[in-house]
């Protein structure tokens, strides 16, 4: 079957865009990159590249699916304090409302006291 040049050079640009730090990764990128240049593309070595890049794209994947599930559960938690927060600060305004309604029956009182 030929190889669909277009489409593995749309790869080969998709994979340079990343910052690839492994070093199998690194060697397919650049043998790939020098094979398309010399129009040297064999079936076995566009087998080998995609098998480089599954590896390594799913591995990446899979490591940030992980620090994904681990920031959601981060803000799971931070929005559970937010909003223990905002139910205890609605605690403490009833109860200055509260407070201060007693305050004014203590004064009304005092002052109806203080007249006769």
């Amino acid at each position: 079957m030929p190889v669909d040049t277009e489409a593995l050079r749309a790869l080969v640009s998709s994979v340079g865009e990343f910052y690839v730090t492994r070093r199998g990764m690194k060697k397919a990128q650049q043998t790939m990159t020098a094979l398309l240049k010399r129009g040297e593309i064999s079936d076995d070595a566009v087998r080998r590249y995609v098998a480089a890049v599954n590896a390594y794209f799913k591995t990446f994947e899979r490591e940030i699916r992980d620090h994904l599930r681990s920031l959601d559960k981060r803000l799971a938690q931070q929005y559970q304090v937010q909003f223990n927060l905002i139910a205890e600060r609605g605690v403490a305004v009833k109860r200055i409302e509260a407070t201060q309604a007693v305050i004014s029956k203590a004064s009304h009182v005092e002052d109806g006291a203080q007249s006769r």
